[in-house]
């Protein structure tokens, strides 16, 4: 941590409750002090920003600002975080959001939210940790303002007028005394915008850098045809098509209580992509949802090869090892009460997995996407002939090559 020398003694007064914990402890709540800290600082004021826009109307917009001055503006349209102050009801109050750490909360049915990073940080923590916080809320007609200087009110939310727009507007400058650097890498941030802008259907986001002392960058990110950019927008797509179309589905599951979307596509190389998500995090080690996306396609692709006697009785299985040459898919799951393996939320459990109070079994996502897949996929093989016999018939060959 850094501290300037100005050969005095600097008296502050006592931070709120927990935000003193979180400056002593920073690296607890966003992981470092570096940029990667940094980077979870950011992704947790645009991860409210995020939900708060997908609130109620399925899309929403959501625009990042690097300004010239070192801060990070996060503006959406959401209905604007509630003010005690304007007698505001419907959740956390504005004041209790950026002082107090809530424990966790499960998610009303029904309402998925997204995550935008494994350490999940909380507005509160972007306020402790900046040197300097303000806050402007449209809601109900009304403009509030507020301030904050380390984590510590500078005054009571203010009125500035009456508006007709809708929203919540966080300006955040990160602290120099706790982070090694102030200075968020563009393209990490342009990365992560695009999977979730990919992955929520009618959400706008954007990203301005205002830093350069030239004219200011600014890149948007909005999907409107999310089936065919799931697989190209993330930069998956390898080798020649075997055929022309991407095969999409997305299908609400009440036997797990979410929604899953995939998209799939086989070309002529011989690698095997399989990029999974729960609640838009990315799951690097996998988990129910992309074994599922396996048995699903293994069971489809067999069962349509048995029944156009392209496999016979004496034929083995051909296993997703054979069959996943050349497969590129995207599943991604949204749930009420996702469980994951861990802390840093990298895999999706269940399956047996001990079910904590108020957290649905995950394990019924294996079977839920496995089912969906089976079905779906093979709907589609049995309505393009032509083109399941360029995928169907490289695999069976494969098969009986041993």
């Amino acid at each position: 941590m850094r501290r300037e020398s100005t050969g005095a003694e600097v008296t502050r007064p006592r931070l709120p409750e927990g935000a003193e914990l979180i400056r002593k402890r920073a690296g607890m709540f966003v992981g470092s002090t570096g940029e990667r800290g940094l980077r979870h600082l950011v992704f947790g004021v645009v991860e409210r920003a995020v939900n708060d826009a997908l609130a109620g109307h399925g899309g929403g917009r959501v625009d990042v600002t690097l300004t010239a001055d070192g801060g990070v503006r996060v503006t959406d349209d959401g209905p604007g975080i509630p003010v005690e102050a304007a007698g505001h009801t419907g959740g956390p109050g504005l004041e209790d959001l950026l002082t107090r750490l809530r424990p966790e909360v499960r998610t009303p049915r029904g309402r998925r939210t997204v995550a935008m990073s494994p350490m999940s940080s909380e507005p509160a923590v972007a306020n402790a940790l900046s040197s300097r916080l303000t806050v402007e809320v449209r809601r109900e007609a009304g403009h509030w303002v507020q301030e904050y200087v380390r984590g510590i009110a500078v005054a009571p939310p203010a009125a500035a007028g009456a508006t007709t727009q809708s929203g919540t507007t966080i300006t955040f400058w990160p602290d120099a005394e706790i982070f090694e650097t102030t200075h968020a890498s563009c393209p990490d941030l342009e990365n992560r915008f695009r999977e979730v802008a990919l992955l929520n259907r009618g959400l706008s986001l954007s990203l301005t850098d205002e830093r350069d002392r030239g004219e200011a960058r600014s890149v948007q990110f909005l999907f409107p045809d999310r089936a065919r950019d799931l697989v190209a927008g993330l930069g998956l797509e390898t080798g020649a098509r075997l055929h022309p179309d991407v095969i999409a589905f997305e299908e609400e599951d009440a036997r797990m209580a979410g929604t899953v979307e995939v998209s799939l596509r086989w070309s002529d190389t011989h690698e095997e992509t399989v990029r999974g998500f729960a609640n838009s995090l990315r799951t690097y080690e996998g988990g129910t949802h992309e074994t599922g996306l396996r048995d699903g396609v293994t069971a489809a692709v067999d069962e349509y090869a048995r029944k156009h006697q392209l496999l016979t009785a004496t034929d083995p299985r051909p296993g997703f090892d054979l069959i996943g040459e050349g497969l590129t898919a995207v599943v991604s799951v949204k749930l009420d009460s996702p469980l994951f393996y861990g802390a840093t939320r990298t895999r999706l459990g269940g399956d047996g997995d001990a079910v904590h109070p108020g957290v649905q079994d995950t394990g019924a996502v294996h079977a839920c996407v496995r089912d969906a897949v089976r079905a779906h996929l093979g709907t589609w093989l049995e309505e393009h002939p032509e083109q399941a016999a360029a995928v169907i018939g490289r695999i069976v060959e494969r098969t009986r090559r041993g």
